[in-house]
């Protein structure tokens, strides 16, 4: 269908996700000093990614948010993946800037130069160039989270990646999918692109779910537990000694034993009913001494 006002909103609000989406993810692992977790490879590969996804958009005269949204998400993906390598490889800061400054020219550079290549060639009715940037761009974006997928699977865990970061950029591949539907012609190699990576995010989540919520929500249960049985115990080791008090106060008071001047004793008991019971018993105290 063709609706171009909501293309571009969409489209804006996809590139505006895919803007901000490494944002979170930089930040912590700014905060953190570390990035133990998280997979340069992936985000060298996204970083890869936006290069044939530029050309596929630029050369298809997608709306402009579109073009410009493969461009920020090299930008972020380079940014996190030498974060990666400062942080986690320990490389000094100097070499850090000095490979990833030549590695964005370079990207730039090949970019410009297939968005020239692909528009002669679509001039002359060959699309097959185009299509080769988009399935290089779904598989780019695809290898890159499917290499955290290998790290979940290994550990068991998902760790050292943001959940806010996971939720934007699959927001971001929501809105661009359905921008998609709003263009002059449906583009099916778009919607496999983002709907793919779609997918893979939603995974993501449903793994987090299994192997991070899960647990954590069983060790709260459990550790409530046992705060309740301790507390019952506390109470019950407090009550205990007043029970036993109690107890052998009225065994004391029940009976009690004294000795006449005439050599009788006299046993004094007292029923559970109050009533008092005396029994005087004689004995000869020459056979005692």
């Amino acid at each position: 269908m063709d609706v171009p006002i909501a293309a571009n909103v969409l489209g804006v609000l996809g590139a505006v996700c895919w803007s901000v989406q490494l944002i979170p993810q930089i930040i912590i692992n700014y905060r953190r000093h570390d990035t133990t977790g998280l997979q340069p490879t992936m985000m060298l590969l996204w970083a890869c990614a936006g290069i044939p996804l530029g050309v596929y958009n630029i050369v298809g005269n997608f709306n402009v948010a579109l073009k410009v949204q493969p461009q920020i998400l090299t930008s972020l993906s380079l940014l996190t993946w030498i974060q990666c390598k400062y942080y986690g490889n320990k490389w000094p800061l100097s070499k850090s800037a000095s490979i990833v400054a030549p590695v964005a020219a370079v990207m730039g550079g090949i970019e410009c130069g297939l968005v020239f290549a692909l528009r002669r060639a679509k001039h002359n009715h060959t699309e097959w160039p185009i299509t080769l940037m988009a399935v290089l761009s779904a598989c780019f974006l695809s290898a890159g989270v499917l290499r955290h997928y290998w790290d979940i699977y290994k550990e068991r865990t998902v760790r050292g990646i943001s959940f806010i970061f996971v939720a934007i950029d699959a927001m971001g591949d929501l809105t661009s999918l359905i921008s998609v539907f709003f263009q002059p012609k449906l583009d099916i190699l778009g919607m496999v692109i983002y709907g793919s990576e779609l997918v893979l995010w939603l995974g993501v989540f449903a793994c987090g779910g299994y192997f991070n919520l899960r647990p954590w929500l069983q060790q709260r249960v459990s550790r409530h537990h046992v705060t309740g049985d301790q507390s019952s115990v506390r109470s019950g080791s407090r009550q205990h000694p007043q029970r036993l008090e109690q107890s052998l106060s009225r065994r004391s008071s029940s009976s009690t034993v004294f000795r006449t001047a005439s050599g009788d004793v006299t046993v004094r008991r007292q029923s559970p009913h109050g009533t008092v019971r005396l029994r005087t018993v004689t004995f000869d105290a020459r056979l005692e001494a």
